[in-house]
């Protein structure tokens, strides 16, 4: 693509697509390894997730993609809060986790909403 480091700290909307691409990669990973699926979401009106990975069992999780930041990450949290609220639980289960999946911080915790903050680096079999 003729662009390196410098090009992207300048343009975080491209690195962010690049970032986004990268994570999907390493979740298809995992998932295969558990025998898993991962998909995008996205409804009528317009609500979306990154990445939802799905497993034979019927356990799926909601995931979405942020390269960091209190801002990006609270709005990542707020979508999928809202995404899971609209699951019609008499109709299909509810998610076994929601994960906002950043690309900076050295350590994954759970918020005091049950949202999962997972750097990709802490991804691992």
């Amino acid at each position: 693509m003729g662009i390196g480091p410098n090009d992207l700290i300048n343009d975080l909307r491209t690195f962010g697509f690049l970032f986004e691409t990268l994570c999907i990669r390493d979740l298809r990973v995992f998932a295969d390894s558990l025998d898993g699926e991962v998909y995008h979401y996205r409804d009528k009106d317009g609500q979306e997730c990154d990445a939802v990975i799905h497993l034979r069992n019927g356990k799926y999780g909601l995931i979405e993609i942020k390269l960091g930041g209190d801002k990006l990450i609270e709005e990542g949290a707020k979508s999928l809060k809202s995404m899971k609220a609209k699951i019609d639980t008499d109709k299909m289960k509810a998610p076994s986790f929601l994960m906002v999946l950043t690309g900076t911080s050295d350590w994954a915790y759970r918020r005091h909403d049950g949202v999962y903050v997972v750097p990709i680096g802490c991804l691992k079999n």
